[in-house]
């Protein structure tokens, strides 16, 4: 069975004409219920790599794979949803978080008619869509509010959130949506304090399903009750909480 998420020989040049890679020839592979730790100095690709999977950066070589398939087979606004990238300062959207959420849940029922119109659907497998089928497991504004995120902070300005309201929101949506197979997280808990920062990590590690196989043994303990996404890819330059939330580290400094 192939992986969950497969890169494969992946190359990021600066630009265009540059022979200068931010990484060369990168492999690697994701089971579900993985927690991949990304670390590695300022500058190495990090973030690149991140929107590399999600398909909003462009690579000149290599592939990504989403049980087996490229995401220009699931068609690249589906692929989007299966594979979502929370960026660090989601302050940069435009609207309101509740706007972005709207959002989301039309395409996602969009979706779901344009399949169910389609013969041809009715032989799709479920590592296909997946989740994507599915009702959402968790609701977005109820996980928000357990991180002590206020109904009222949907409806303003993204740009009026402080970082922390804003990651806060960008992740409870990312997750609570329902339909993501893998959800790249670039430094989500940077803008928060010690204690919410752990409460978050404890709800995203316990979303996961059980490792089918197992590592290095990290991970917490956290009791895995498989509501939410199948793996996570977790940007941190903090060994702490790679500690405590990570199944495996990379660091693209050595790559």
């Amino acid at each position: 069975m192939a992986p969950l998420l497969e890169i494969k020989n992946l190359t990021c040049r600066r630009d265009e004409g540059s022979g200068s890679s931010i990484f060369h020839d990168l492999s690697l592979e994701v089971e579900e219920g993985e927690v991949l730790i990304i670390t590695g100095r300022s500058g190495c690709g990090k973030t690149t790599l991140l929107k590399c999977v999600a398909e909003l950066d462009v690579y000149q070589t290599g592939d990504i794979l989403l049980r087996g398939k490229k995401a220009t087979e699931y068609g690249i606004p589906t692929y989007r949803t299966l594979v979502q990238y929370v960026p660090q300062r989601p302050s940069l959207l435009p609207g309101t978080p509740l706007d972005f959420l709207h959002t989301i849940r039309s395409f996602r029922s969009r979706q779901a008619r344009a399949r169910s119109t389609r013969p041809s659907d009715s032989h799709a497998s479920d590592g296909d869509y997946g989740a994507v089928r599915g009702s959402e497991s968790i609701d977005p504004l109820e996980l928000a509010a357990e991180w002590g995120i206020e109904k009222t902070m949907w409806k303003r300005e993204w740009g009026t959130l402080s970082g922390g309201e804003g990651q806060r929101i960008a992740l409870a949506v990312a997750v609570g949506v329902g339909g993501a197979e893998v959800v790249l997280l670039d430094e989500p808990t940077s803008a928060l304090d010690a204690a919410t920062m752990k409460t978050v990590e404890k709800s995203l590690v316990s979303m996961l399903p059980p490792l089918k196989t197992q590592h290095s043994g990290r991970g917490g303990g956290v009791e895995r009750k498989g509501t939410g996404p199948k793996a996570l890819l977790w940007i941190t330059h903090e060994a702490a909480q790679a500690e405590r939330v990570g199944t495996r580290t990379v660091d693209l400094t050595r790559q």
